[in-house]
């Protein structure tokens, strides 16, 4: 246990968390030197490290597992002297020039420039049996894993306009796609719905609930869904999208910084300066739309040289 009365550390630059928006923030602060310090929260590395396999990001033809991307990038800020370290922001005060952030309930740091790439947690069903297959059939993005399954069987989990635009999206590639929808009807836009009604190989199955992802060594073999009538149903399919949402990770901010609606950061324009000077937002805290690897890697850039630019006016 550390000791309460430990000195402050001050440093010029904290990043707080990781994946593709903060350890390019890293690398970026660090070539600034503006000697960043980075903390890599719950998840090290952030979502990426839940696929199994990434084709769509420039650099890698032959494709890349998630970790091993997110470990070429951390490797990257390290080799340009980024201070990369484990630990979860537990609280912070931003409101005064200097930031006041606390590590683990514990370490307390001071900094000039914060940026924020805590990312944003897929909704998942809470099923023991989803946690199991989860990178072996079990995905949260379409269009990162959609590719392995041509001419497959999938299912997509949800009724807004992101599982129906997942579900148009995987029926370009699957050879079948089910829908499934808690509700009778599809909380989707009107456009979307009469695609969907129209594209042959979608099956929407209305009150279906999922009660257990099937599978073995292989992975995803099946679903087992549960009717409203209380008729239970196994379907067959090698793969299963959730989208049901996410969830931003701005827990600790929401009473300092602008959110939207939804929990997203707001940004100011096309920056990534949050309405409290010297703190800056990227990647999927601040991103409701894309969602991708590259646009995170991109706004973790725009706060490194957003940061440096402020820091340069002080």
């Amino acid at each position: 246990m550390e000791n309460s009365t430990q000195a402050i550390e001050k440093i010029n630059c904290l990043i707080i968390g990781s994946g593709p928006a903060g350890y390019t923030a890293a690398i970026y602060a660090s070539r600034a030197n503006l000697n960043p310090v980075l903390y890599e929260g719950m998840q090290t590395g952030g979502q990426l490290t839940t696929t199994s396999e990434v084709e769509n990001f420039p650099g890698y033809p032959e494709g890349v597992s998630g970790n091993e991307m997110m470990e070429d990038i951390r490797k990257q800020a390290l080799k340009f002297g980024a201070d990369i370290r484990e630990g979860n922001v537990t609280s912070a005060d931003l409101s005064d020039t200097k930031k006041i952030v606390t590590i683990d309930n514990k370490k307390t740091i001071e900094a000039n420039v914060v940026i924020i790439a805590t990312g944003a947690s897929a909704r998942y069903l809470g099923l023991e049996s989803e946690r199991k297959f989860r990178g072996m059939g079990v995905s949260a993005c379409a269009v990162c894993d959609g590719f392995f399954y041509r001419k497959q069987s999938v299912a997509v989990i949800g009724g807004g306009d992101t599982a129906v635009g997942d579900a148009l999206y995987l029926s370009g590639i699957a050879s079948k796609v089910y829908l499934i929808v808690r509700k009778n009807y599809l909380r989707a836009s009107k456009v979307l719905q009469e695609r969907v009604a129209n594209t042959p190989n979608i099956e929407i199955l209305y009150e279906h609930v999922t009660k257990e992802v099937l599978g073995d060594d292989s992975g995803v073999t099946g679903l087992r869904l549960l009717k409203q009538d209380k008729e239970e149903v196994c379907i067959k399919v090698t793969g299963m999208f959730l989208a049901i949402g996410h969830k931003p990770n701005t827990e600790i901010f929401k009473d300092q910084i602008t959110l939207d609606e939804n929990g997203y950061i707001i940004t100011e324009g096309k920056s990534s300066q949050t309405n409290i000077q010297g703190v800056f937002a990227c990647g999927d805290v601040q991103d409701p739309t894309y969602r991708q690897a590259i646009t995170a890697a991109a706004s973790g850039c725009k706060a490194a040289l957003d940061a440096e630019r402020y820091l340069q006016l002080q």
